[in-house]
């Protein structure tokens, strides 16, 4: 038995999905399988319980699954504490990100990370926010990044900065020729949104509620780029972070105009599973987030 078929069988449980076990590991679902039945020869022991449509331990599998854990916190902090000693700052970052953080901030921080650690391999998926929370809870990746942080027992969450939200309209709208607007005078225009399920839109749902705002939602998407795309033909306006719109203000294709009802924020979070020992190469990495660059 190696320490691999361990890992495989963690991350089985942690995703509850043979697909997502064998992404994780680089290798086909037959392959988890074999692994997997190789595990209860070993142990002379049914792990799962195959015969019901749910993902189900069966008691020697809930056992094995809590020591496997035990075993590979071990393993992954003896070897990054080994590369510690040595001072090496190599490996693989798996990073999941909301598309807003992807496009218009990860960028930058990757090619100055590359630049200080090349031998280090970031491999980024984007992602809905549910989804990147369902990713590091189920060790698909290493480190998520979302906005509006929810705190969970099982995650560690890691501040990075806060993105002022700011209005944006077409440059020929009526509030294009004003420094700033006040959140009142949005009743009764057309408002471009998020999907009620994104976290910005609830963010922005209560900023709205509490200055006693209603608006009209003539569109609603689930991420930021249609939202531009929708406010440049002029078919509403919207609020959305300042950072995700500054191309377009160069080029005058958006207007932005500040919120007069005072300052509004989206806070930028790193998120990592509580139990995972980071390696210096993560801990490099979130450092230089949170820096910036």
């Amino acid at each position: 038995m190696q320490i691999e078929s361990l890992k495989v069988y963690c991350d089985l449980v942690e995703t509850q999905s043979f697909t997502k076990a064998a992404q994780v590991n680089g290798v086909t679902q037959s392959a988890v399988s074999q692994q997997i039945s190789a595990l209860e020869r070993t142990f002379k022991s049914i792990l799962i319980e195959r015969s019901k449509k749910n993902f189900r331990l069966t008691r020697e599998g809930e056992v094995l699954y809590e020591h496997s854990k035990q075993v590979m916190q071990t393993y992954d902090a003896l070897h990054a504490r080994l590369q510690a000693v040595k001072e090496v700052v190599s490996g693989n970052i798996r990073v999941a990100t909301i598309y807003s953080i992807g496009l218009h901030d990860l960028p930058a921080h990757i090619k100055e990370f590359l630049k200080q650690y090349p031998t280090v391999n970031v491999h980024v998926e984007y992602r809905r926010a549910n989804q990147v929370y369902e990713d590091v809870i189920g060790n698909v990746v290493d480190i998520g990044l979302v906005a509006y942080p929810n705190r969970d027992s099982k995650l560690e969450v890691y501040p990075l900065r806060k993105d002022p939200l700011v209005l944006i309209c077409h440059p020929e709208h009526e509030f294009a020729k004003n420094k700033s607007v006040k959140l009142k005078a949005l009743s009764g225009q057309k408002f471009i949104g998020f999907e009620p399920d994104i976290p910005t839109r609830r963010a922005l749902d209560r900023i709205l509620k509490d200055h006693s705002v209603e608006i009209h939602h003539v569109m609603e998407f689930d991420n930021i780029e249609t939202v531009k795309r929708a406010v440049e033909i002029d078919a509403g306006v919207a609020i959305i972070p300042m950072s995700t719109v500054v191309q377009e203000v160069a080029k005058h294709t958006l207007t932005q105009v500040a919120l007069a009802d005072g300052e509004f924020f989206r806070p930028l979070a790193a998120i990592y599973k509580r139990t995972k020992v980071l390696s210096p190469a993560m801990k490099e990495f979130l450092a230089l987030l949170r820096k910036g660059v």
